[in-house]
C-alpha cells in the first residue's frame, strides 16, 4: 500500500516539475505511477493535497538527514556553513523538489497553513537556533535579530536555486559556497571595533542599550560599565550622575544627525548609495500591500517570470546594485573578493522572506518594520565593507 503512494507521489513530483501544478492532472499522474485514478484520491483529498504531500515528504527527509549532518558540530558557525553547504547540495540533488517548493508551494497562500509548512518551521527552527547559541556564545553579534538572520539564510538558499533553476546564471548553486560564507561570516561574526573606540563613546553606546533594556529608572550603572568594558568609577569622569549620563544620549545622536544633515540627499559613497538604494527596495513596495503579493507570489516565485519581458526589466533594476558594489570595490571601500551576484541574491531572499512573514505567515502581528530593514541592511553593509 505504501509502495503505491510513494509510487504516486514521485509521478506528481516529476510531473509537477516538468509542467506546474495547473497543467498537471490527477489522471497523468495516475498514469504515470501506473495506478488507477481512483487510488490517487484513496490517499490524497485533491490535487493540492498531493503536491504539499510531496513537499511534506522531502522537508521531512532533509530535517532527519540535516540534524545528522550537523551531529557532533558544536561550534555555531561551523554548523551555520554546514547547514548552508548542505541545504544547497540538497537542492542540487533535488531539482524536481526545490522548483515544486519554490514555484509551486511557496507562491500559494495555503501551503503556509499546511502541515508541509509547519515541518518546514521546524527545519526553520534549527537555524534560528544556531543564531541564538552563536550570540549565547559570543561568536555571534550580540544584537543580531535571529530572525532576521534567519530570513537572510533560506533567503539566499532560494535566490540560489533560482540563479540555478530559473535565471540560468549558474549550474549547481553548491558552487557558490565559498561566496556565501565570505558575506555571512564578516556580517554575523563579533566587530570588535568598539573596543577600540574613546572610552566616552563606548560608554554612550552601552548606556544607550542598558536604557533601551531595562529602562532609566531600573538601568545600574555597574551594567552600563561592564558592557563599555569599562570601570563604574570611569563614568563619573566624564558624566555627573546617571541623568546627565542618560541625556547626554540625544545630545549625541542629534548632533550626529546635524552633522550629517548636508549628506541627506547627497549619497556621494558607495555606502551610502547602497544603504539608499536598499532603503528604497522596501520604500518601493511596502506601501502597497496588493502589490507586494502580487510580486511576490506571482512574480519572483513563478518560473515563468524569469523568462518574461518583465524580468529583464527587474535584472536591470537588479544590475544597479551591482554596479554600486562595483563602484565600492574599485574605490576600495568594499571587500574584492565581494560575488556581486551572491550579494544581490542574498539581499532579494532576505526581502522576500522577511515581506512573506509580515504580509503572510504573520500577517495580524505587528512587528517594527522600519527596525527590521535598518537591522537588515546593517547586517548586508557589514558582510561588505
Amino acid at each position: 500500500m505504501a509502495k503505491n503512494k510513494d509510487k504516486i507521489i514521485e509521478a506528481a513530483e516529476k510531473l509537477i516539475s516538468e509542467n506546474g501544478t495547473a497543467d498537471t492532472t490527477i489522471a497523468k499522474v495516475a498514469q504515470k505511477a501506473e495506478v488507477a485514478d481512483s487510488l490517487v484520491y484513496k490517499y490524497f483529498k485533491n490535487k493540492e493535497d498531493l503536491l504539499f504531500s510531496i513537499a511534506f515528504r522531502r522537508i521531512e527527509e532533509a530535517l532527519v538527514q540535516f540534524e545528522e549532518a550537523l551531529r557532533g558540530i558544536n561550534d555555531p558557525a561551523s554548523r551555520l556553513g554546514k547547514m548552508i553547504w548542505y541545504s544547497l547540495r540538497y537542492n542540487d540533488i533535488h531539482p524536481y523538489y526545490t522548483r515544486i517548493l519554490l514555484f509551486e508551494c511557496r507562491s500559494n497562500p495555503r501551503f503556509y497553513s499546511s502541515k508541509a509548512y509547519q515541518l518546514l518551521r521546524k527545519h526553520a527552527k534549527v537555524t534560528f537556533d544556531i543564531f541564538k547559541d552563536g550570540i549565547e556564545c559570543g561568536v555571534f553579534k550580540p544584537d543580531l535579530n535571529p530572525a532576521i538572520g534567519r530570513d537572510i539564510i533560506y533567503g539566499i538558499l532560494d535566490f540560489e536555486a533560482v540563479s540555478s533553476l530559473a535565471a540560468g546564471e549558474i549550474q549547481v548553486s553548491v558552487d557558490d559556497f565559498d561566496d556565501i560564507m565570505a558575506l555571512v561570516l564578516p556580517m554575523l561574526s563579533v566587530d570588535e571595533t568598539p573596543r577600540n573606540l574613546p572610552v566616552q563613546d563606548r560608554l554612550l553606546l552601552a548606556a544607550e542599550k542598558i536604557f533601551a533594556r531595562d529602562g532609566f529608572s531600573k538601568a545600574k550603572v555597574s551594567d552600563i560599565a561592564g558592557l563599555a568594558q569599562t570601570a563604574e568609577g570611569t563614568i563619573y569622569d566624564y558624566y555627573k550622575n546617571k541623568e546627565d549620563l542618560l541625556l547626554s544620549i540625544p545630545m549625541k545622536r542629534v548632533q550626529e544627525h546635524i552633522n550629517h544633515l548636508p549628506q541627506t540627499f547627497k549619497a556621494d559613497t558607495p555606502p551610502q548609495k547602497l544603504r539608499r538604494l536598499l532603503q528604497d527596495h522596501f520604500t518601493l513596495y511596502l506601501p502597497n500591500r496588493e502589490f507586494l503579493r502580487v510580486f511576490l507570489l506571482d512574480s519572483l516565485l513563478n518560473i515563468r517570470f524569469y523568462n518574461s519581458r518583465a524580468y529583464g526589466i527587474f535584472r536591470q533594476y537588479l544590475q544597479v546594485m551591482e554596479d554600486v558594489i562595483e563602484e565600492g570595490q574599485n574605490a576600495g571601500v568594499f571587500r574584492a573578493e565581494v560575488n556581486r551576484r551572491v550579494f544581490r541574491n542574498m539581499f532579494l531572499g532576505a526581502f522576500t522572506h522577511m515581506a512573506l512573514r509580515w504580509i503572510i505567515v504573520k500577517k495580524d502581528a505587528s512587528c517594527d518594520k522600519m527596525m527590521e530593514i535598518d537591522h537588515l541592511i546593517n547586517l548586508l553593509v557589514s558582510a561588505l565593507i
